[in-house]
């Protein structure tokens, strides 16, 4: 791999993304780091129910499934998705049922995925959210993803598959 490009899995890369984008629109980096977990949480679920590794979710039967029981005390909008999220006595928190994320754990995960590459990953993402204005950013920022996320193979064989992450393709997205 070059100097500009990372091997990487899409699920850290989104989970940073979306943090640096929580970041942009104004939160904290602990809240942060718990709404990018759990947005590419969310994804990673979609993408599993659409290739056949998770059902579709448990309800009775006759019932919608509804976007209940997660814990939530209200949902925060990032990357086009609405992530449930709750107050603790640490600030707010995105949580999966009714456990806040623990943002300690998102960093430390990215540490791992990342390696000494992390800085330089946060630093480029850093580099295009900051090109915009928040309220630009959030309208495109899945889009800018879809653009420089990791390509990998598709359907099943690309399922944890790590790929090229072009660090100059994600800052040549910035505005000037």
């Amino acid at each position: 791999m070059g100097e500009e490009t990372l091997e990487v899995n899409r699920a850290p890369v989104l989970t940073l993304w979306a943090a640096v984008v929580a970041e942009r629109m104004g939160h904290d980096s602990q809240t942060s780091l718990t709404l990018g977990k759990a947005l590419a949480g969310l994804n990673a679920q979609s993408k599993g129910r659409s290739l056949g590794f998770f059902g579709p979710p448990k309800t009775r039967e006759g019932e919608e499934p509804q976007k209940s029981g997660l814990g939530e005390e209200f949902w925060i909008d990032l990357c086009g998705r609405s992530v449930p999220a709750k107050s603790t006595s640490n600030g707010v928190r995105a949580v999966v049922k009714d456990e806040p994320i623990d943002p300690g754990k998102v960093q430390r995960y990215l540490e791992q995925k990342f390696g000494k590459d992390l800085p330089r990953a946060r630093d480029a993402m850093a580099y295009l959210a900051n090109s915009f204005p928040p309220e630009d950013l959030a309208g495109r920022a899945y889009g800018f993803y879809e653009v420089f996320r990791p390509k990998t193979p598709p359907g099943k064989r690309g399922w944890g598959a790590k790929g090229a992450l072009d660090l100059a393709l994600i800052r040549s997205l910035a505005e000037a």
